[in-house]
């Protein structure tokens, strides 16, 4: 089953939000547009918007007051990937050019600008103090996570708890997000926005492990980007922690060799195979799946219902997937 399929019910609302993400990023000025429709044409999986879409089921569903939400969510997460793609100097994303590589850096990292802002015009649309304070929060810890990454560039000596704490700013707090505002907006029991928002931090949580398992398993022309473009530009994850503990001493010593060069001294493909088989990879997806349980845990605190399978389905769809 492919993730389209475990929300077909959802297809006419998905083809609304989608429409409300091409208008909300419409501008007059000419290459803003051409850059910004440039990424939304790239596609994606649409995740956050659905957590929306499924979590605002669980109260009084109105598409036109949810979409609001939605859109400001997916709106965020692509303007995060536009200053991703700078940051990490990347040529391609989801098999395409990158804003960065198509145009420049500076209009990339104007049209991450823009797209924030757009993003902030939506979410204006709810006028519910406490959903402007729960996404700015987020907007904040992201940014806070992903400063993180940059000071733990090529750092070998990174610990399970900071790992832990990056991924969760970087990926888990948004999808979160997107489960409790879509079940705020709708007026959902606090007791099921509560659950929901656990239910989207163990998920995103389980997202993230499985994705850098990916980086390093996963096949090019499936991913759209290079294998192993996380340890190239020093993105040190589970796994390549893994492995400079538990690998072969000649092994650990290749890996610090590369990661102290920053990439300049030992072979990347020679790195990744040790990384590979060194246990790391088994290790990781070991805790995306106690963190699915745990999600799957929150998820039976809600009344039973198609929403409830549907998220059951994705987080499933997650841990096992091969892009």
């Amino acid at each position: 089953m492919e993730l389209q399929d475990i929300y077909l019910h959802l297809r006419r609302d998905i083809e609304k939000i989608e429409q409300e993400l091409t208008h909300s990023i419409h501008t007059e000025q000419t290459t803003l547009q051409h850059a910004a429709h440039h990424l939304l044409k790239a596609g994606g999986k649409r995740m956050r918007p659905v957590f929306v879409l499924l979590s605002g089921r669980f109260g009084t569903y109105h598409l036109e007051n949810i979409s609001h939400v939605a859109v400001a969510l997916e709106l965020i997460h692509m303007a995060s990937l536009v200053h991703d793609d700078v940051i990490d100097n990347a040529r391609t994303r989801r098999g395409k050019e990158t804003v960065k590589a198509k145009w420049s850096n500076q209009t990339a990292m104007y049209t991450g600008d823009f797209i924030f802002a757009r993003a902030l015009q939506k979410i204006a649309q709810i006028k519910d103090s406490d959903v402007q304070a729960i996404l700015s929060n987020a907007m904040m810890k992201m940014c806070e996570g992903e400063i993180e990454q940059i000071e733990d560039i090529f750092a070998p000596d990174q610990s399970l708890k900071r790992y832990l704490r990056r991924i969760k700013r970087k990926t888990a707090l948004l999808m979160s997000v997107s489960c409790q505002l879509g079940a705020i907006v709708s007026g959902a029991r606090d007791r099921d926005v509560k659950a929901l928002a656990k239910y989207g931090y163990y998920v995103g949580m389980a997202f993230q492990l499985t994705d850098d398992v990916l980086d390093l398993t996963g096949d090019e022309k499936v991913l759209g980007k290079p294998a192993g473009s996380d340890l190239r530009q020093g993105n040190i994850t589970l796994p390549v922690t893994y492995a400079l503990h538990h690998a072969t001493e000649q092994d650990q010593t290749k890996i610090l060799t590369y990661i102290q060069s920053k990439g300049t001294q030992g072979a990347l493909n020679e790195v990744l195979d040790i990384v590979r088989t060194a246990g790391g990879i088994e290790e990781t997806l070991q805790l995306s799946t106690r963190y699915l349980k745990k999600a799957l845990h929150a998820l039976a605190l809600l009344p039973d219902s198609l929403e409830r399978q549907s998220l059951q389905l994705i987080g499933e769809f997650i841990v096992r997937r091969s892009y």
